[in-house]
């Protein structure tokens, strides 16, 4: 048996968890030697009771990790583990590292630079501008953004991410083979084809659960530079994720919004024990500076009246006009649907075509 395989196996088992591994390969120097041990052995472990013992000892009975390599490799799908190099520094740090991730996908070195961004799964148009504003942004800075591939604020991210050409990372509470949400697979698949990677610790036939998102929630948390929440109500998990950054030691921003929503009462309780509120992607970039490589708009780019530019994006230029336009009279003169032209109306604000005013208005430059 490798360690690959070893490793394998003890995460396929039930009630066992990266602590618990921990302690086990610290008395038993490897994997496989964990997996060859007698129980009274297992039991001498802190942590290990007779229960955990009896799983260990019969591990052949929950998990066959020959045919769990062989159907990642089929799906395309890398393993990697803490001793790999394309294992992610931050999360070495971490009290509870995953013991392995299987990435469909890749992870480059600058996704250390990453910034995870979360919010409410329900969220509102505020909210949803919001964060594509706020991810292209960061996105463009050459930051990559991670998120969960949640409904809401995190697809959202995720979108941007790619509208921006940038890097993206969506960790999933799932196996990769039971992908969560279903309606999010074509956005999976953009991102593993060449924008980031979709990454799970869990093994592939994994069905989410109650434990399994709170699980993942460390990972954005221990991966991040800094955190971002965007939208989410008084209780969600999204404060829990930002409670597990700030015992990180990483910053915690957060996007106030109205006083009278449910909808922001977590942001605003968030701003208020002093995480650092956000209106521009630039107040973050103040904090952690910006990247080496990040791609930045020429000042020299065009910025007369009808520019060359590919068809979408000329069609939602020539319906913005001098005069301050919301969005949705926007939508209706362009003619092409509302994802379309939010995401397009970020690309001409980046380059310098138009510029955002509150209450998601637009006018040319």
């Amino acid at each position: 048996m490798t360690p690959l395989d070893a490793l394998v196996a003890l995460n396929m088992l039930p009630k066992i968890g990266p602590v618990r591994v921990r302690r086990l390969l610290e008395a038993f120097g490897n994997p496989a030697a964990v997996l060859s041990a007698p129980k009274d052995r297992l039991m001498r472990v802190d942590g290990i009771g007779e229960e955990t013992a009896k799983i260990l000892h019969g591990w052949q009975d929950h998990a066959d990790p020959a045919a769990e390599i062989r159907e990642a490799t089929e799906r395309g799908i890398t393993i990697v583990t803490q001793d790999d190099q394309g294992y992610p520094a931050p999360l070495r740090d971490a009290y509870d590292p995953p013991l392995l991730l299987y990435v469909w996908g890749k992870i480059e070195p600058r996704d250390r630079h990453a910034i995870g961004v979360v919010g409410s799964r329900r969220a509102t148009h505020y909210g949803t501008q919001a964060t594509k504003k706020l991810s292209y942004q960061l996105a463009q800075a050459g930051f990559t953004i991670i998120s969960g591939l949640a409904r809401g604020i995190d697809t959202a991210a995720h979108e941007a991410a790619v509208a921006a050409n940038g890097r993206t990372i969506a960790v999933i509470g799932s196996g990769l083979g039971k992908l969560y949400p279903p309606e999010n697979l074509v956005l999976a698949e953009k991102i593993a084809a060449g924008n980031g990677a979709v990454v799970s610790e869990f093994p592939l036939h994994t069905a989410p659960d109650k434990q399994t998102f709170p699980m993942r929630n460390r990972i954005v948390a221990a991966w991040a530079r800094a955190l971002l929440v965007v939208e989410c109500p008084a209780w969600s998990g999204s404060l829990i994720t930002a409670n597990l950054a700030s015992e990180y030691g990483k910053p915690v921003f957060a996007v106030p919004g109205p006083i009278d929503k449910p909808t922001s009462a977590g942001c605003n309780q968030l701003i208020r024990d002093g995480a650092t509120l956000v209106a521009d992607a630039s107040h973050i970039l103040d904090d952690l500076g910006e990247l080496p490589f990040a791609r930045k708009a020429s000042a020299a780019e065009p910025a007369a009246d009808f520019p060359e530019l590919p068809e979408e994006e000329a069609a939602v230029f020539a319906a913005v006009t001098t005069d301050e336009s919301p969005v949705d009279r926007i939508i209706e003169r362009s003619g092409l649907p509302a994802h379309v032209v939010t995401a397009t109306l970020m690309k001409l604000e980046m380059r310098r075509l138009v510029r955002a005013f509150p209450g998601f208005r637009y006018a040319r430059r």
